[in-house]
């Protein structure tokens, strides 16, 4: 559910800032210590933004290290809740019904949006974080003690080439797709369309000689990007009327995003029965009739043919 100030009088969505920005810290001088088993992570497989956190704990091996919960994928008015169901479960940690539990423990007057990812502290009762991209770089890089895995996703060389192109992706893709779709004046809609496939058309035009967004290695960037384009097709080009082309449209963008889907352990974070029932069941003022579509039937583990290209360079200038 979308709140009254994050609409604009222009019509325009404006995302609500993230709350709970907290971290963990392998000294612990942040006062939250990394430790196996103290933290829990709560997250909708439907949602973008949790996506990335449930894909870099996979890939960092951290899945008995820290414990996650999939909340249901239908949300009403209550806002995210907890129950049994294909995939995803009630609470174990707290026995909470909803998420906005959570929040209300660690902060009893919160009156804003519940989101997901939510990072719990089971030490202190209370949510560490509740923003996916500093989420991210704590499973990156602060639990390396406990996991077999030293694969770094924001590598100290790379980070200023990163933060161009996650500011670039941000505000046109991740969050493009979400100001067109919940856009409330044509003007609105129409600018954000507008932004949103002008930069996809240059990260085509880039991909054409590049294998990644950034280097010759998957870097964070590639990860946040990939969980908006593995949803594009199936949910944003038609519910959130972004409907000018497709991902598969796009041969270096089709490609690619089949590449990342086809790294070991993706495929399995990607669950499309929640992807699709969420957004179709959940948006009423777009869907009223809440009917989910049965396609598109897309083949994510087709040839790639990204193998053979080399890295030249990246950057977000035209």
């Amino acid at each position: 559910m979308i709140l009254s100030d994050e609409r604009s009088e222009d019509g325009k969505f404006v995302r609500q800032e993230d709350r709970f920005r907290n971290w963990v810290t392998r000294d612990g001088a942040s006062g939250y210590l990394a430790e196996p088993n103290r933290y829990h992570l709560y997250v909708s497989l439907a949602c973008p933004w949790a996506h990335r956190t449930v894909i870099i704990r996979k890939l960092k091996k951290l899945e008995n290290v820290i414990g996650m919960t999939v909340v249901d994928p239908i949300r009403d008015g209550r806002g995210w809740a907890f129950r049994n169901g294909p995939e995803h479960s009630e609470d174990p940690i707290n026995g909470f019904q909803y998420l906005s539990e959570a929040y209300r423990a660690t902060e009893k007057d919160f009156n804003d949006r519940v989101t997901v990812p939510v990072l719990w502290d089971k030490k202190t009762g209370r949510i560490v974080s509740n923003a996916e991209d500093d989420i991210m770089r704590m499973f990156n890089s602060e639990f390396n003690a406990f996991t077999d895995s030293q694969a770094d996703f924001y590598p100290q060389e790379l980070r200023a080439a990163i933060d161009e192109v996650n500011d670039f992706v941000y505000p046109n893709i991740n969050d493009g797709v979400y100001r067109a779709g919940f856009a409330t004046s044509q003007e609105a809609y129409e600018g954000a369309v507008r932004n949103l496939f002008d930069a996809l058309d240059g990260l085509e035009e880039r991909l054409n000689n590049q294998r990644y967004l950034v280097g010759n290695q998957i870097t964070e960037a590639d990860w946040r990007l990939f969980p908006t384009l593995i949803r594009f097709d199936a949910v944003y080009h038609g519910h959130f009327k972004c409907n000018v082309r497709r991902i598969i449209d796009y041969p270096n963008l089709w490609g690619y995003l089949r590449a990342l889907y086809q790294h070991d352990g993706i495929a399995e974070t990607v669950n499309f029965d929640h992807i699709k029932r969420h957004y179709y069941v959940t948006h009423t003022d777009i869907n009223p009739t809440q009917i989910v579509p049965i396609g598109p039937n897309l083949n994510f583990s087709s040839p790639h043919g990204r193998d053979a290209l080399k890295y030249t360079s990246f950057s977000v200038s035209t």
